[in-house]
């Protein structure tokens, strides 16, 4: 990928997460505060790049600015926008948090008590509890898992954040590995 190319996917990036703010698929927090306060908890938790990515960009496609045909289907909306851009574990691991969601449902006893209410609306719609052997599988299964928590945590009004200069400084360290 070459420098200008980079300078676009960091452009698309910024201009991606800034209309995040005021959309609300949450109650307590918008899609803005949503995706920092997961990358925050990435983070904080020692995650490397790729991970703390994903997690800032799991859920782009609520993005007015998202264009996919699989909207609708917003983990491989985002899947198929960070791949290319990003590279193919970025864009896995943020395909798989709607995976690891059912998955830690039909296996962790209590965890969907612990769910939004938006999240256990979204489970029935994404197929309720269950396991994709698939994924399960995966090397980063495991990261999936990780991701899924730090987007369960990401909902707390007034929590504080990493900025979205600062995803973008961990989405250009990405983007100079490729």
């Amino acid at each position: 990928m070459t420098d200008a190319e980079k300078s676009v996917v960091l452009t698309e990036t910024a201009a991606l997460l800034n209309s995040l703010r005021g959309v609300w698929d949450e109650e307590a927090v918008d899609d803005l505060d949503h995706a920092l306060q997961a990358a925050t908890q990435a983070v904080d938790d020692g995650a490397d790049d790729e991970l703390v990515l994903a997690a800032a960009l799991h859920d782009l496609a609520h993005s007015p600015l998202c264009d996919s045909p699989d909207r609708d289907r917003h983990d491989v909306a985002a899947q198929d926008w960070l791949t290319p851009r990003f590279g193919t574990r970025v864009g896995w691991l943020a395909g798989a948090h709607v995976a690891a969601k059912r998955f830690l449902v039909a296996t962790e006893p209590g965890y969907a008590a612990g769910l939004s209410a938006t999240s256990v609306v979204s489970l029935q719609a994404q197929g309720g509890p269950g396991v994709d052997d698939t994924l399960t599988a995966h090397r980063w299964w495991p990261d999936a898992l990780r991701l899924r928590h730090y987007d369960d945590a990401a909902k707390v009004v007034g929590a504080p954040t990493i900025s979205i200069d600062d995803v973008l400084a961990v989405a250009e360290r990405v983007l100079a590995r490729r």
